[in-house]
């Protein structure tokens, strides 16, 4: 099923058509915030990437600054927010189209829901319905206790880059009944394109052949190593998924998470088992 990541890729996606979704894409990860974290350094910078997420046909972006972890105490809620407030100001005043709402991706801490209480954590979109969850990529930690919990919070947990978390992508049934939670797992464009390597390539796509990623984000922090590239990641994504898979998982579901609405995943993992 994806014997085509061992062949050349960039010869592969040279013949996919440059066709433009109509709707345009809605980024839930994305590190377009100056100064923040390890995404641009300056506003110049930001909005240089920005220019480059307008470019990829991204309409809408969730900044995500990293919140915990080394970034403790550094990227309060406000913080973020008055932020985002001073680049939309830079993108309207650059004649360009691009809405950045507030966001984080978090860095997993057992004090997770107490400070989202308090406002120290902020939620996608900062409609208090998803969080973006960061795990360790080598140490699996056992966080269903903290799924529960948050979901009595009306909070759904997607979680960031799963296939670059090893120990978790290796344990499909865990995946499996994470997801059963519902818990919604996100992988990165790049990831699919062959950017982190072949086996990070393979394990994405094995994620969402099975059903088991609901939606695909850039994960942006530049414009050369880790640019956007949705557009490309969709078209290999309706070449060998199909165009509902790619529209639900580029498309659908990012723009419920941002209305704080709900997503498929049952039903899509029953029409990606079928294929």
């Amino acid at each position: 099923m994806i014997n085509f990541i061992n062949k050349d890729m960039t010869l592969r996606k040279a013949s996919l058509s440059r066709k433009k979704t109509e709707e345009g894409f809605i980024d839930t990860h994305c590190h377009c915030l100056p100064g923040l974290d390890d995404g641009p350094a300056a506003i110049t910078s930001s909005v240089v990437l920005c220019n480059k997420l307008i470019e990829d046909n991204i309409t809408t972006v969730a900044a995500t600054p990293h919140q915990l972890g080394r970034y403790t105490g550094q990227n309060s809620s406000q913080k973020i927010r008055d932020t985002v407030n001073q680049m939309n100001e830079e993108i309207k005043n650059s004649g360009q189209s691009l809405k950045i709402l507030p966001g984080a991706e978090v860095h997993l801490d057992e004090r997770l829901c107490k400070l989202i209480e308090t406002d120290e954590v902020m939620t996608l979109g900062d409609n208090g319905r998803y969080i973006l969850l960061e795990l360790p990529q080598d140490v699996f930690i056992n966080i269903e206790p903290l799924f529960t919990e948050l979901a009595s919070m009306g909070i759904r947990t997607i979680i960031a880059h799963v296939e670059r978390i090893t120990v978790l992508a290796a344990q499909p049934k865990i995946l499996r009944r994470w997801i059963e939670k519902p818990v919604f797992m996100q992988i990165t464009a790049s990831s699919l394109l062959g950017k982190f390597g072949k086996d990070v390539a393979r394990t994405s796509w094995e994620l969402l052949f099975s059903g088991s990623a609901a939606i695909v984000a850039s994960d942006s922090h530049d414009i050369k190593l880790r640019r956007p590239c949705m557009t490309e990641a969709f078209e290999c994504i309706r070449l060998y998924a199909g165009e509902e898979i790619a529209r639900k998982v580029c498309i659908e579901n990012p723009s419920q998470i941002i209305a704080g609405k709900d997503i498929e995943t049952a039903a899509l993992y029953e029409r990606l088992a079928s294929k």
